[in-house]
Order: structure tokens, then C-alpha cells, then sequence
């Protein structure tokens, strides 16, 4: 793998403009500017239609941007495409295979393309469907069939990986099969790049995260740096066998208070600081006669830094 300083992926001012149904036009991507470090796991955020697919077409070579600049690997997207082909892998959010051709002989086809390849039974023992290399793709199970989807952008040995919701609709299980499949090709010096509609997966795989917004970048550092940035965000929840009837908003640091009554009633208290908030809590149910149950302290997560950033939730 390249050791170079080149960014694994730079992106400068990208532009990518449609016709819509008025007959006006919209940017899907609108100036869009970041960069990708070599060797890192970097996730692409954003509400439905935030320019997160485009955005990674106009990277892997698929689409053509109206204006701005984007290099893979120091290859410009539209200029080097066919060097870059050569140098990346691609799962896109749907994938269509040969379907009378075994797993193994998808694998030896696509691997005819490039110059460098992987062996196809490699591959397949590597993510656990050796036994099925002689299988066709129909046979698959969801998750077996998006790990081979995985394995099929592996097949030329790419440094750079692109994957679109690779685990959208998978089992937590399976989900998590992949996200091992995913620290294993980092592992190997790839450079993984992904959207994702989980909250949970960015945060867990990924080095860095970019949010976008209307196609725009709105939010890009660590997960851990973007949490701890974040004013306010934790969370105080509890139950009491009965409804509180006087009002919780009122306690020292409080936001916001969601109540669900569903057998015993649960409250959900939005505040900016635990520490005023907690002793108050505990205080008040003392004065009252009140039994707290099932006591818990959250804090913000960056599902609550994804709300702050575009005011909307992330949408399957």
C-alpha cells in the first residue's frame, strides 16, 4: 500500500447540479469541501437527499460533477477514471450479479478486469462462505449476500473502498459480521470510506465523520470530538409506578421532558449538566415521597450531535 501524504480522498468545492420537476434546477452537492487521510475509516452522514450518494458516485467515477474538483489517490475522478478504476473498490447500495454464475465465478470474472486480483476461494473463505463458492447468489441469505457484495469490491486489491449502507437491513448480527469485515480490510491498509444510516456504526468504525446538510459539509472531526463539543445532550431517565403530576422542567439544568405511559410511566429528561440535575432529582422525589426506578444517566451520543447538525433524523 502507498505510504505517501497524498490524501486518500480530497474533495474541493463540488458542485453536482440537477434538473428538477419545476424545470428549475437543485444542487445536490453545494460546494462541498474535505479530505480523507490514507489508512483511515471515514463516514459520510447526512439526512435522505444530504448529497451523500452523489458525492461518492462523483468519487468512484460514476458521476461527473458541474464544477469543483475530486482526486482519489492524487487521480482526478473525471480525467484519471480509468487509472482509478484500477485502484478502488466499490459496493454500491444495490448490486446486481450474473445469476446463473457461482460465487466463485462472479469472483474470477471481475477479477478478469484488473491487473491485480485476488484468488476468488481467498476471499470467500476469509468472510466465512467457503462452503458457499459453488453457490449462486440467489441462494444467499441478506447478510451473506452483502458480504459477498463486500468481498466483490475487494476482488483487484483496491487501497481505497467505497460503501454505500453496506449494512442497511441486516440483522444486528449479521450487521456486525460486517462491521468486522470492514476492520479487517482497514487492517489491511485500505482506506474505507462509507455512508451509513446508523448512528451506532459510525461511531464505532469510523476515524473521522462528516455530516452534510442540503449538500453542504456542516460538521467533520472525530466521533469522540464532535460528542464532546456538543452543549449539553446527556439524558436522565427513569420510572415511577404512578404519573408525576407536578411539572419536572422546572429541576436545574433541564431542556426537555418526554413521558411515555405504557403500564408504569417512564421519564426522559433532556438536560445540559447531570451533576446539577441528578442531586435536584433525587432531592425533589425525597421532599414528595416519590420511588425513582431504573435510575439511568445517557450520555449525548452522536445521534444527538446528528440532531444538533441538521435538525432531522436519519431516515432508512
Amino acid at each position: 500500500m502507498s505510504t505517501t501524504q497524498i490524501p486518500a480522498v480530497a474533495v474541493r468545492d463540488l458542485v453536482r447540479t440537477y434538473l428538477s420537476p419545476d424545470g428549475g434546477t437543485f444542487d445536490a452537492v453545494a460546494g462541498l469541501s474535505f479530505e480523507v487521510r490514507q489508512g483511515e475509516i471515514f463516514a459520510l452522514l447526512g439526512p435522505n437527499g444530504a448529497g451523500k450518494t452523489t458525492t461518492l458516485e462523483i468519487l468512484e467515477g460514476l458521476g461527473r460533477p458541474t464544477s469543483g474538483r475530486a482526486s482519489v489517490l492524487g487521480l482526478d475522478t473525471v480525467r484519471d477514471r480509468d487509472a482509478l478504476q484500477h485502484r478502488i473498490g466499490v459496493q454500491l447500495q444495490a448490486s446486481a450479479y450474473f445469476e446463473l454464475l457461482t460465487l466463485r465465478e462472479i469472483l474470477r470474472l471481475f477479477g478478469s478486469f484488473y491487473a491485480t486480483r485476488r484468488d476468488p476461494d481467498e476471499l470467500l473463505e476469509a468472510v466465512g462462505l467457503a462452503a458457499k463458492r459453488d453457490a449462486r447468489i440467489g441462494h444467499l441469505s441478506g447478510g451473506q449476500a452483502q458480504r459477498f457484495s463486500i468481498v466483490a469490491a475487494l476482488v483487484n486489491d483496491p487501497e481505497v473502498v467505497f460503501l454505500d449502507e453496506p449494512t442497511t437491513g441486516l440483522d444486528p448480527q449479521s450487521r456486525r459480521n460486517l462491521w468486522e469485515l470492514v476492520r479487517t480490510a482497514n487492517a489491511e491498509g485500505r482506506t474505507v470510506v462509507l455512508t451509513t444510516h446508523y448512528m451506532e456504526e459510525a461511531e464505532v468504525l469510523s476515524d473521522r465523520v462528516a455530516i452534510v446538510d442540503q449538500g453542504r459539509l456542516v460538521a467533520l472531526d472525530t466521533p469522540a470530538a464532535l460528542i464532546g463539543a456538543l452543549d449539553g445532550g446527556h439524558h436522565v431517565r427513569f420510572a415511577t409506578p404512578e404519573p408525576i403530576r407536578a411539572p419536572l422542567d422546572g429541576l436545574p439544568g433541564v431542556e426537555a421532558v418526554t413521558v411515555r405511559i405504557n403500564g408504569h410511566t417512564t421519564y426522559d429528561l433532556a438536560v445540559t449538566d447531570p451533576s446539577r440535575t441528578v442531586p435536584a432529582l433525587f432531592a425533589w422525589a425525597s421532599a414528595n415521597d416519590l420511588v425513582l426506578d431504573d435510575l439511568q444517566v445517557a450520555a449525548p451520543t452522536l445521534e444527538d450531535v446528528f440532531l444538533a447538525r441538521t435538525g432531522s433524523r436519519l431516515r432508512v
